[in-house]
């Protein structure tokens, strides 16, 4: 399919999102039943006064002689959904860690609510589970005394199955870790949660489930994230990191990749703000949501024709194997014609559910973007 399609211009991107469903269908068995269950964050503790976080004229950096940030004048409200936008390496990590408590501030001043609980998720984490540990293994130190039920319950708001809460971090999905990482990060329920590419391991179904997670959360968040769809349907405000600088960034996901291409920085929005009122961010992520919900039906008919297919190429290339034998023809010429035939069954059809997958993934892919 791949090897047709590719050098079509009518069919290149579907044949590119044929090879991302290719490198999903490997560990499809391992990723099964990450599917369907939700992630669940816990609700902060106590409702905090705003601002939770204020900063006046703060630098930070890892050395006083070379800060990576300066004149930071920035406030952090309860109810604040932040996505932080910048070019790798102009000190995104460094904010969030300042942030997390993470790196302390070379100068200026901070002021941070009394009893602010703040989690931090970053990709390097992932090496600091304890491979030979089991999810279960990981949650039970956090609640001593705890029953094994209820150890098991806060495992599964996880959103990890029960088959696999007894399996070692070591033989966990990509997927699977990062859930569970997410968890333990955000498990005493923190006023402020950063996450730092959280859906990098995530397959479509586990990112959607963060987004809603997200949405159901009541902190503050503050995310860096190369996934458009995840800041566009969970953030209300965006910040740039630039120049050694994080300031407010007047213009959405859209401005802000014309300007990385461009190199010309969006006009001014006020005349399009008065003619076209924006919805507020709550009602913004609800419509996000909502056609999220919308899209599962589909997205449940792009999954079961992408397993229809991986069972399709098997099963055509049991019968090459089989047919790959010599003494076949000469032992037994009429099993060696059924299994022909059925090898032509067999392509016929992989080549009529690839059709349909090529329609649905277009829709899809449309009703997303």
């Amino acid at each position: 399919f791949v090897d047709r399609f590719r050098a079509q211009a009518t069919k290149a991107r579907q044949a590119q999102s044929r090879i991302k469903a290719l490198e999903r269908m490997a560990p499809i068995a391992a990723v099964t039943e990450e599917r369907s269950a939700p992630i669940r964050f816990p609700e902060p503790e106590k409702k905090l006064a705003s601002p939770i976080i204020r900063l006046e004229g703060v630098e930070a950096g890892y050395s006083a002689d070379t800060p990576i940030l300066r004149r930071l004048d920035l406030r952090i409200d309860q109810d604040d959904r932040i996505g932080l936008l910048g070019s790798n390496g102009n000190g995104k990590s460094t904010f969030a860690k300042l942030i997390a408590n993470r790196l302390e501030f070379v100068s200026g001043e901070t002021v941070k609510a009394q009893q602010l609980k703040v989690a931090m998720f970053a990709q390097h984490q992932l090496d600091d589970l304890r491979p030979e540990e089991t999810p279960v293994d990981h949650v039970r130190p956090l609640m001593q005394g705890a029953a094994e039920s209820r150890v098991r319950a806060r495992v599964a708001q996880m959103g990890l199955d029960t088959s696999r809460m007894d399996t070692k971090a070591k033989d966990l999905s990509g997927g699977e870790k990062a859930r569970l990482l997410l968890g333990l990060v955000s498990f005493d329920g923190p006023n402020l949660l950063i996450l730092d590419e959280p859906t990098n391991h995530l397959d479509i179904d586990s990112r959607d489930a963060l987004m809603m997670a997200l949405n159901d959360y009541s902190g503050a968040v503050i995310i860096i994230s190369h996934d458009r769809h995840l800041i566009e349907a969970t953030v209300d405000r965006l910040w740039l990191v630039r120049d050694g600088s994080v300031q407010p960034y007047d213009g959405d996901i859209e401005d802000y990749r014309s300007e990385v291409l461009t190199g010309k920085r969006p006009a001014a929005k006020a005349e399009k703000v008065e003619t076209v009122p924006q919805k507020p961010a709550a009602e913004r992520r609800k419509d996000a949501a909502e056609r999220r919900r919308e899209l599962e039906p589909l997205k449940k008919q792009i999954r079961d024709a992408e397993n229809q297919m991986a069972r399709l190429q098997k099963q055509i290339a049991d019968l090459d194997s089989e047919l790959a034998r010599p003494e076949l023809y000469e032992k037994d010429p009429g099993k060696a014609a059924r299994l022909a035939q059925d090898r032509s069954n067999a392509e016929k059809r992989l080549t009529g559910i690839e059709e349909e997958w090529l329609s649905m993934s277009d829709r899809y892919e449309k009703a997303v973007a």
